[in-house]
């Protein structure tokens, strides 16, 4: 059976390396951005993190606003805006004017974690109490705000009415999903990093999926950890790097991304091991032939529309070659 050939995109948290300063990671966003675009990419996105020495992407619209303005043709965009940070209507207004800026070309993915710890989320919003209802209330604000402009309205969004930014929703449970599918909206899941309900969401949102306006049938992205290098023995070797990055954060220990390790997953004992395994259980790390095996295998088990990368490799030359290799293995 031949599947369709999916979209390619990326994701950047913007890492900032070990011996490296936040400066240098913004610069690296945006050569990887170039890169990507030059590739023939569809997206690169950027994720909003607080309080998090090794991301430097936190201010997620002024990194977007920086990279568009470094490309041409790529579109650029959140993966994502984490809504309960944010009131819509300060969200509009800076896509809003990211979207004049640079018309035909923003993204706005929204999710609906804080993307950070209780006191960080206290520090965005005081003393706000999120509930259940809130994330479709605010989505649905910000289709209002980026829609057609209405005279009759107490308040709209300038910028940012009749921008039409195109709006997807992320997660990594089925709640979103089924928003999403209610919705009418185009849905990434948030497999790069917790894979568990991958397949379980993506059926859920194409089961209930209602057309809308923006969309007539379902639209799935899907996030990948890929390391991609000229042998499986290199790109393992890479992949330590982000193998040391889940440990930390499953432990709790947040930091820089780190050189690679030989043999780092062996010294691990089997729960460590297996806890890396499972944040990354569908990470696709060899050379070009393994690459292009897994690529089939996701988008056997997945058919997805796009697939968006997430490549953390320590050193910047060896990441746009991965992401080299990974073009021309979806090609091939």
């Amino acid at each position: 059976m031949h599947f369709k050939t999916p979209r390619l995109s990326m994701l950047d948290l913007v890492a900032v390396r070990e011996g490296g300063t936040v400066r240098q990671a913004l610069d690296i966003a945006v050569q990887t951005a170039q890169k990507a675009e030059a590739l023939g990419f569809a997206r690169y996105w950027l994720a909003e993190h607080h309080n998090m020495p090794g991301i430097a992407s936190s201010a997620t619209a002024v990194l977007i606003g920086h990279i568009a303005g470094q490309t041409t043709r790529i579109r650029v965009g959140s993966g994502g805006i984490m809504l309960p940070n944010h009131p819509p209507l300060v969200v509009a207004e800076a896509f809003g004017t990211l979207a004049e800026l640079y018309p035909g070309r923003i993204d706005l993915g929204l999710g609906r974690a804080p993307g950070t710890d209780g006191a960080t989320m206290r520090a965005l919003r005081r003393d706000r109490v999120e509930t259940e209802e809130d994330f479709p209330r605010d989505v649905a604000e910000l289709q209002r705000l980026l829609g057609p402009a209405d005279p009759n309205a107490r308040i709209s969004a300038t910028p940012g009415s009749d921008t039409h930014i195109p709006i997807w929703l992320l997660g990594s449970s089925l709640y979103s999903a089924q928003l999403a599918a209610m919705k009418g909206l185009p849905y990434a899941f948030a497999s790069h990093f917790a894979p568990r309900f991958l397949h379980q969401a993506i059926g859920l949102y194409r089961q209930l999926f209602r057309p809308s306006a923006v969309l007539d049938k379902p639209y799935v992205m899907v996030g990948v950890p890929v390391v991609a290098a000229p042998t499986d023995a290199e790109a393992q070797f890479l992949a330590t790097s982000t193998q040391q990055r889940v440990l930390g954060i499953l432990t709790g220990q947040r930091g820089k991304l780190p050189l690679p390790v030989e043999g780092f997953l062996q010294q691990l004992g089997p729960r460590e091991q297996a806890a890396i395994q499972d944040f990354l259980a569908l990470a696709v790390v060899g050379g070009p032939e393994t690459v292009r095996q897994g690529f089939a295998q996701i988008q056997q088990s997945t058919e997805a529309d796009e697939l968006i990368l997430v490549t953390d490799i320590h050193d910047p030359a060896l990441r746009l070659r991965s992401l080299e290799i990974s073009a021309q293995a979806l090609a091939g």
